[in-house]
């Protein structure tokens, strides 16, 4: 999930580890409600669709509306990332956004990347067959990579190419499919169009090519009989039925999965003993997503000390991590331009940090997800490391503030959250439990407690000043000083927690 609250911890280690994750992989949770029309201002007023109300239900769309309702969306998609359900679908909607990657900007319409994202939570943990199926004739899809475009006449590639090299046989050792396999495709996948009055794709038998297309030795010189009329669509499900007869289809996507929630490197142990049995795996349960995460996830690989805290969180992670780990309070629905409008400002922040949710830089996706050898460490530069210490410090000096409203993080409810704040020691090392992946040694433990939370308390080698002054901001609370006292002293242990790079890894 994003981040771990302590309550989810909690309600999960009542439970054996396949029983957990077995909860995980619920899918049955419902779709959530749409985004709302949080964008009217100064300059626009939406003439259709109420303040506070789904816009989704609109078909008409301007220049005035169409940008304020993606903005809107996006915000939307964060608020799911930080309310989420004890479900790795949300986690999941962004593997298949960075997988399946579309970009807001390109296709440039709100109601097509909306739909697009409820496509993808739908099939989220689902049928991996079935997910590429759909994503083919998603508008958004067809839209970004101009496969509504693509007529007999001028058969366009891109989407050809993609389908094949990013999201299904890869570019793994025995992936060989030819440029003459991606110009087949090409002429398979003509046909497709887009209604802009209905905001949906429909499949045009006169602008499909008819003929017979002929692939390589890498797909056994497959030919596609060439159809037409109202069959010719078929020749999308044969084109994806030949794909998914190679091998590689399945070592692919188990790979992505691997370096999204274990390890960005996959030496030739890891391939053998834990890719390769995935795969077949996922190939006997017919690209079924489900049992393939719960195996992986319930593996003696997948808890081995080793593979603790050995990626560096994506800015997302970071972000709605840190939210939900501190309990980060939002306005409800009922105060949506409050709640959309702090949504917006935290998923900046993450954008701020080179992940723009629903914009990845280009169709290969997020660079840390997949280039080798750097992966996760592209994250961490010196524009984007001094970004993610300014937004936890922030969070926890001021936080953010919308029209005299203000979210951060509230240090001494934190505190009061773990089982024995009163006492240094414990205060500290369940705050590292709580918020790390990995232990610190001793030594940087007692430097946090001399250091950091008893800094310039008269008497510091001696524990009780701390005891003392927390018991009594518990039994007086209306004593400002010493809860002022308190604060400070929690900010400053919790903004050196966030700032070690121990905070970086998940």
């Amino acid at each position: 999930m994003f981040g771990a609250r302590k309550e989810d911890i909690d309600h999960f280690l009542r439970k054996s580890p396949k029983k957990a994750v077995r909860e995980l992989l619920r899918d049955d949770y419902p779709i959530p409600a749409p985004p709302v029309n949080n964008y009217n201002d100064d300059k626009y007023t939406d003439p259709e669709i109420a303040a506070g109300a789904d816009w989704t239900v609109s078909l008409k769309y301007d220049g005035m509306n169409n940008g304020r309702r993606r903005n809107s969306f996006k915000s939307w998609w964060f608020g799911l990332m930080v309310g989420q359900d004890r479900s790795l679908r949300e986690k999941m909607v962004l593997f298949w956004h960075n997988h399946f990657v579309t970009e807001s900007n390109t296709v440039d319409n709100a109601m097509f990347c909306y739909r697009y994202n409820v496509l993808l939570r739908q099939h989220a943990l689902g049928n991996f067959k079935a997910l590429v199926r759909a994503v083919t004739a998603e508008p958004a899809m067809l839209r970004y990579l101009n496969g509504y475009a693509s007529t007999k006449k001028a058969p366009d590639e891109n989407y050809g190419r993609e389908l094949q090299e990013l999201f299904t046989v890869g570019k793994g050792p025995d992936s060989h499919y030819t440029e003459s396999d991606v110009k087949a495709a090409a002429r398979v996948l003509t046909g497709y169009t887009l209604n802009y009055k209905t905001f949906t794709a429909s499949y045009d038998p006169n602008r499909h090519d008819p003929g017979d297309k002929q692939f390589s030795a890498f797909y056994d010189n497959h030919v596609i009989r060439g159809l037409k009329g109202k069959e010719a669509e078929g020749e999308v499900d044969q084109l994806i039925g030949m794909i998914f007869s190679r091998e590689e289809v399945s070592k692919f996507i188990c790979r992505k999965l691997y370096r999204f929630f274990v390890y960005h490197s996959i030496d030739e142990v890891t391939e053998q003993q834990v890719i390769v049995p995935l795969a077949k795996l996922f190939r006997r349960k017919d690209y079924e997503i489900r049992p393939v995460l719960e195996e992986l996830l319930t593996s003696r690989h997948f808890f081995d000390p080793a593979n603790l805290g050995g990626m560096i969180k994506p800015p997302v992670d970071l972000t709605v991590g840190l939210c939900r780990e501190f309990h980060v309070p939002f306005p409800a629905a009922s105060e949506y331009l409050d709640q959309y409008g702090f949504w917006e400002q935290l998923r900046n922040q993450a954008a701020g940090m080179q992940q723009n949710i629903g914009d990845p830089p280009n169709v290969a996706g997020w660079q840390a997800y997949y280039q080798s050898p750097e992966y996760d460490k592209l994250w961490i530069s010196s524009d984007t490391l001094p970004r993610r210490n300014q937004f936890s410090d922030r969070m926890i000096n001021n936080g953010f503030a919308r029209n005299g409203k203000k979210i951060g993080i509230d240090v001494v409810a934190f505190a009061a959250s773990l089982p024995h704040p009163e006492d240094a020691d414990k205060l500290i090392g369940d705050s590292v439990q709580a918020l790390y992946a990995v232990p610190l040694p001793p030594e940087e433990l007692q430097f946090i407690k001399t250091s950091i939370l008893l800094s310039g308390l008269v008497g510091m080698s001696s524990d009780h000043y701390w005891t003392s002054a927390w018991q009594a901001c518990q039994n007086n609370p209306d004593d400002k000083a010493n809860r002022t006292l308190i604060t400070n002293k929690l900010k400053n242990l919790y903004r050196h927690l966030l700032d070690l790079p121990e905070y970086q890894l998940l």
